[in-house]
């Protein structure tokens, strides 16, 4: 069996052709400043709004509010410390505990600021509670924050049920949707923020954007030339935004086709991996993703499971950042209650636009064999009654 599969999409994905043939003349002849009068700077201006009109089209927004920033953690920051700073009396945020660190470490910064912070818990697949969100807010909160699909664990959450509460109070309301944008459909009722970005649909990286609902205050994180409507000072990338228009543009032309083609992949892996003895699925089984599924296997450690996978040609990885036993696995993984002993052996599998069938089943032919290995050298027992699987 020849070629690499790569099976980590969720940690970036390959550009896709059509997108990387849009870029290539603003990175090569159209190379003007879109903030300049002559005709190089126009061309590229041009070539901007064009990508803005593509993506509020994915969302059925105007192009005024979108932002384009460097990526989808700052337009996280943006978001949330924009939003912050904006208020005056108002210094409480709610977020949960399975979110992106690039919007768990920014309201967490807030809270080391003066600002108070609720941090929710969820339930066993990851799910938000709306009462949990419905009690915790108050009359001084600004601010919730909770992502539209989770990460590691591919967990939907019920954001259209969120964003309701949230406008019922009057508080705005923000959603990281690196992985859920270009996936599967996004209602923008009730929703004030939205933060995307380009890499992780197959466009360039160091491109994103930032969904800003008309008539949200957002103090700019920024300064310089006023860029974005003063939200983002900075000559734009030029070339990374027409790919991150391109990117979205051709994800939501597929997204009748693609996801349910990444669902049935994710269907077959789930049904064949779940066969291996003290596995866990992590996550929903229905309302997650269509392209991650998350398992934990009892009695082996993650980063091994990694590297055995990478020497037989295959790229995933882990929800464990761990390479000892006293460093702290995912947070994701220990807010859902999957106990330590197999917190530390999670594997992630993402697919892409670019997924086979065959690349599915050469995993499913490698995966036993690597995990009965890493099990026979383990200085673990499986079967421990303390860390009993869920299946």
């Amino acid at each position: 069996m020849s070629g690499r599969i790569y099976l980590d999409n969720s940690a970036t994905t390959p550009i896709a052709p059509e997108v990387l043939e849009a870029m290539l003349p603003h990175l090569r002849e159209e190379f003007g400043n879109p903030s300049s009068l002559h005709t190089p700077g126009q061309i590229a201006r041009a070539a901007i709004d064009r990508a803005r009109e593509e993506i509020a089209g994915t969302l059925d927004v105007s192009p005024s509010e979108i932002v384009f920033t460097g990526g989808a953690t700052e337009a996280n920051n943006l978001a949330i410390k924009g939003l912050a700073f904006s208020q005056e009396t108002k210094r409480h945020l709610v977020t949960s505990r399975v979110e992106h660190p690039a919007v768990l470490r920014t309201c967490e910064w807030l809270a080391q600021r003066g600002y108070d912070l609720t941090v929710l818990d969820v339930d066993a697949t990851g799910r938000v509670d709306p009462q949990d969100l419905r009690g915790a807010i108050r009359d001084e909160t600004f601010l919730v924050s909770i992502m539209a699909g989770n990460n590691e664990i591919g967990t939907l959450e019920p954001i259209a049920t969120l964003a309701e509460i949230c406008a019922e109070r009057g508080v705005a309301f923000h959603t990281d949707a690196v992985q859920a944008y270009g996936k599967v459909p996004l209602a923008l009722e009730g929703v004030s923020l939205l933060s995307a970005s380009a890499h992780k649909l197959h466009g360039p990286k160091g491109v994103g954007f930032l969904y800003v609902r008309r008539g949200t205050t957002l103090t700019p994180i920024l300064h310089g030339g006023g860029h974005e409507r003063g939200l983002r000072s900075g000559t734009e990338n030029t070339a990374g935004i027409v790919g991150l228009g391109r990117a979205a543009a051709l994800a939501f032309g597929e997204l009748d086709t693609v996801p349910a083609r990444m669902r049935r992949l994710r269907e077959r892996l789930i049904s064949a991996v779940m066969q291996i003895p003290a596995t866990r699925l992590n996550g929903h089984r229905t309302e997650s993703l269509p392209h991650i599924a998350n398992f934990s296997f009892q009695g082996i450690e993650g980063e091994s499971l990694i590297m055995r996978l990478d020497e037989r040609g295959i790229a995933a990885s882990t929800g464990s950042a761990c390479s000892s036993p006293d460093l702290e696995p995912s947070h994701v993984l220990l807010a859902i209650g999957v106990p330590l002993s197999m917190a530390h052996g999670s594997l992630r599998i993402s697919t892409g636009r670019q997924t086979t069938p065959e690349e599915i089943e050469r995993l499913i032919q490698a995966l036993p064999p690597v995990v009965d290995e890493l099990r026979a050298i383990s200085p673990f027992k499986v079967g421990d009654p303390a860390c009993t699987p869920k299946r």
